[in-house]
Formats: C-alpha cells, structure tokens, sequence
C-alpha cells in the first residue's frame, strides 16, 4: 500500500485523469473530491464488496440450473 500525505487543498493523480483532493479533515474524518471520467465506476468500498459478493452468487449456477434452464427454453411455446 502507498502511503502518501496530504493536507486540505492538495491533490493527487491517479494516472493522468483521476484527480483525488482533500477537502477538509476533521478528526478522524476526510472529505474527498473526485475527479473521474464518466466511463470510470466509483463505488464506496462496503458497496463494492456487496456488488462482488451478488455477482459471485450469479456466477454460481450448478449444472442442474443450466440443464432446468435448457430443458425449460427447449419446451414448446403455446
């Protein structure tokens, strides 16, 4: 991990388009502005690990889901 410090006002870039800059500090609280391009994502880490974890329960259908699956598109439609 790159441990880096900053106080209010200043910045930092990730890459050549990301632009992170502390706003304020107040106790154990810092208030970030981002600069991001819109096709870049930001999610929150709690947020992130729940998106993860939902993908992770999609991606794992077993074998018997995708033969019901196939054996359910394969019926005749009325």
């Amino acid at each position: 991990m790159l441990i880096l410090k900053r106080r209010p006002g200043e910045s930092l870039y990730l890459g050549e388009d990301i632009r992170v800059t502390i706003l304020d500090v107040q106790g154990r609280h810092i208030r970030l502005g981002l600069e991001v391009p819109g096709h870049v994502t930001v999610y929150r880490e709690e947020v992130y690990r729940r998106v993860e974890a939902e993908n992770r329960c999609s991606l794992a259908a077993s074998a018997e889901d995708v033969m019901q699956a196939a054996t359910l598109w394969n019926e005749p439609r009325a």
